[in-house]
């Protein structure tokens, strides 16, 4: 049996208990939160003791990893903490706010020998798999251009409700780091590393003192180029894409499906998805369908038995922060700037 404790009593922390309780072999070993009361529901639903202490939380036992929740700015905090009892470390995305935070965290977990995976989950949806594996063999041939589209909504009750989200210090930034931090991942993995950025960003709609809405163009170093639209204003929300083209062809994808694949060698109708996600994304943060979630955490279980690195570990997090600096960087100095 594993046993796992959750950091965070919000809604992404019931989707990480709800996904982890689906593997055989898992068991909720506790539950640690700020709000009292979501954590007791959280541990009344899942199993595990509650507890508003997080020290006390650190310290139950049996507890082999923790899923980390929390507000982003608390990540590599807790992560640390964590490490240092011995506790495997997945935390939601992003790593943190700051490559620097970012960097203590990793260096913490190798010294104290623990895994530190990032949640990724579309790195382990089929379809991105074999879109990567398409890229990789040669299909779509030299890339050209990239687009990655994540166009939703956010009514101004999900910032005003929230006592992290839209304020600088918890959570780095807005739609970017947010919710588009997703694409920036999907890209870098596809595509590999970012060299410059130019990029714009607004607070178009919502009453908050970060961006709603960036526009960021990319250039890769492997010659592609590339744009990320990134926002929770534009109503009712539109599914997220991701558009690759290169010189043998096009692929597009629609909230993590092949929808079109337009290739010289390749017949689309093995590739293009039949399958649809049921989660809402672009327009709510509600989470319904946790099997992308439950994936992820089985792989982090996988690496943790077999001690192999997990699907995204602490250096893949890194570098999609870092590419988000540098989009943040270049928003607010007008101007290009090197990854």
């Amino acid at each position: 049996m594993t046993y796992i404790g959750i950091i965070g009593g919000g809604g992404i922390s019931e989707t990480h208990a709800k996904a982890a309780t689906q593997i055989d072999g898992v068991q909720i070993a506790a539950v640690f939160g700020r709000n009292a009361t979501k954590v007791t529901q959280l541990s009344e639903s899942y199993g595990g003791r509650s507890y508003t202490d997080f020290e006390s939380f650190l310290e139950h036992r049996p507890m082999d990893a923790v899923i980390i929740g929390s507000p982003s700015g608390m990540h590599a905090e807790q992560g640390i903490a964590a490490a240092h009892r011995g506790l495997h470390v997945l935390i939601e995305k992003p790593i943190d706010i700051k490559t620097t935070r970012a960097d203590e965290l990793i260096d913490e977990c190798e010294r104290a020998n623990v895994k530190l995976a990032i949640c990724y989950q579309d790195r382990f949806a089929p379809d991105i798999v074999l879109l990567k594996s398409l890229i990789d063999e040669g299909k779509l041939g030299k890339p050209i251009l990239c687009a990655g589209y994540a166009k939703w909504y956010r009514p101004p009750s999900y910032y005003a409700d929230s006592d992290w989200r839209g304020i600088e210090e918890l959570a780095g930034g807005g739609t970017l780091i947010n919710q588009g931090i997703h694409t920036v991942d999907a890209m870098l993995w596809l595509l590999g590393e970012v060299k410059n950025v130019y990029a714009r960003a607004a607070t178009a709609l919502h009453e908050i003192s970060v961006e709603d809405t960036l526009v960021a163009n990319l250039e890769f170093a492997n010659g592609t180029l590339g744009t990320i639209e990134s926002t929770t204003s534009v109503y009712p929300g539109y599914d997220r894409r991701i558009e690759i083209t290169g010189d043998q062809g096009t692929v597009i994808v629609e909230r993590n499906r092949i929808i079109r694949a337009d290739l010289k060698t390749v017949d689309p109708a093995a590739i293009i998805s039949s399958t649809k996600d049921t989660n809402a994304s672009s327009s709510s943060p509600i989470i319904s369908d946790v099997s992308a979630h439950r994936r992820l955490i089985e792989d982090f279980l996988h690496a943790v038995a077999f001690d192999h690195p997990p699907g995204c570990d602490g250096r893949d997090g890194r570098r999609s922060l870092a590419l988000v600096e540098a989009i943040y960087k270049s928003a607010k100095s007008g101007q290009p700037v090197d990854v």
